[in-house]
């Protein structure tokens, strides 16, 4: 199928020139047509495949041009990385025409975009809790908004936004058309979609949780975060010396501790990417990042589903994710607009439960190559505080499959109070 066949009008198709894409993805095929007949509609599709442009496309169309003062359709996003994301989408794609596309998040003073929407705006792309600051600041009129998208709606559902949503909901008419995506969404959500979705047209490209094909994925089992370190910096510097690559860990913490040690042993450049960075730095790093000016990037997982680069070729999963959601947003950012991408997961003791974990909910197609530590790879004593800790994540995980298990201390102090009593008995024998 073409984009002429989708019905695209010839000022969008223009564009979609301009960006380089040839032919629509399998998501784009099958949601742009029910979207236009104005259906409400679930897209599910594995990340990095146009769910994007899959409703920004229709959306545009129907607003067709610039027109009055109030916005028409409104895109809620769950991080200000993605609200900037999307933003560029609408921009790019809205070259040929006059609509207003205006970008809203934290982290910033308002004046200037309650400045901007006073100016009149078409389309808008925020963060729910910035939409919500602005309506009430008598900043925004909702009441032409004709179409809601929640973009990667499971994160959205899943992360405490639904008072928020809730919020919302109540101040936007409700003759509207509603519209959800993401990569994954499970059945929990799917529940609480139901809440505002009235009998949607449910569009699943792929299984959920699937990885894109053109990511190889390989595992290491690593006996601390010195030698994972160490392997990091293999990584970067003898197997991917001059590709982009994204290092992804649990924590602010590591992510600010990572990116110092990386920017000693890495060229090209090392930038870190958490909640703690103020706003600018956050948008500065991902635009060198973007640009190739850097060729690192140390994130967490709240600022993974911003990241669009697709000249990113590695992801090294320098800590195991705790679910399979966040692992496939991870690696779905290499491998993007069908690419060639590598997923290297490093995995300490305390980790092994996580990452079967992940490995279960995968397809049986997506298979996690284990390989082996390099032999130039330096191996670090595990310090005692670290040992310890790992020793209290195994207990807890054990507890969570065993409610009867009773950690390893108990272990030794049964064994112990047992190698007592058998000396005690023989003690007795002897007497």
């Amino acid at each position: 199928m073409t984009f002429e066949e989708l019905k695209i009008s010839r000022q969008f198709l223009n564009a979609i020139d301009d960006a380089g894409f040839s032919e629509p993805t399998p998501i784009q095929c099958k949601a742009i047509p029910p979207i236009n007949a104005g259906q409400d509609v679930v897209g599910v599709a594995q990340t990095g495949t146009g769910k994007t442009a899959a409703f920004v496309l229709p959306i545009l169309m129907k607003v067709k041009y610039a027109q009055g003062d109030s916005p028409r359709a409104l895109v809620l996003v769950p991080t200000k990385e993605l609200v900037i994301q999307v933003h560029s989408v609408f921009e790019s794609l809205a070259t040929y025409t006059d609509i207003r596309c205006v970008a809203l998040y934290g982290g910033v003073g308002p004046k200037t975009q309650l400045e901007q929407i006073a100016k009149g705006c078409d389309i808008i792309i925020a963060t729910p809790g910035r939409f919500m600051d602005l309506y009430l600041r008598n900043g925004i009129n909702p009441k032409k908004i004709k179409t809601l998208v929640l973009d990667e709606a499971d994160r959205m559902m899943d992360m405490g936004f639904m008072p928020q949503l809730r919020n919302i909901l109540e101040v936007i008419p409700n003759k509207r058309q509603n519209l959800l995506f993401s990569a994954t969404f499970p059945e929990r959500v799917e529940k609480l979609s139901e809440e505002f979705l009235l009998w949607p047209t449910r569009i699943e490209t792929t299984p959920q949780a699937t990885p894109v094909a053109t990511v190889t994925q390989l595992k290491t089992a690593i006996p601390n975060i010195r030698t994972k370190l160490n392997m990091v910096s293999h990584l970067l510097t003898e197997v991917y010396p001059n590709d982009r690559a994204l290092v992804f860990v649990r924590t602010k913490e590591q992510a600010e501790q990572i990116s110092k040690f990386l920017e000693r042993t890495v060229s090209g450049g090392v930038r870190g990417l958490h909640s703690n960075k103020a706003q600018n730095s956050r948008l500065y790093a991902m635009s060198l990042f973007r640009e190739g000016a850097i060729r690192v990037l140390v994130s967490t997982d709240v600022s993974s589903r911003g990241i669009d680069v697709p000249e990113t070729k590695l992801v090294i999963n320098c800590t195991v994710p705790r679910n399979s959601s966040d692992y496939v947003h991870r690696i779905g950012r290499t491998g993007r607009a069908f690419r060639e991408g590598v997923a290297h997961t490093l995995y300490d003791p305390s980790e092994e439960y996580y990452l079967g974990a992940v490995e279960k909910h995968l397809p049986s197609k997506n298979v996690i190559r284990a390989v082996p530590m390099p032999e130039e790879v330096l191996i670090e004593d595990t310090q005692a505080a670290e040992a310890k800790q790992m020793a209290m994540d195994i207990d807890l995980q054990k507890r969570k499959a065993d409610p009867t298990f009773q950690g390893a201390f108990h272990e030794r102090k049964n064994k112990k109070s047992l190698a007592k009593s058998r000396q005690q008995r023989s003690a007795r024998r002897r007497k």
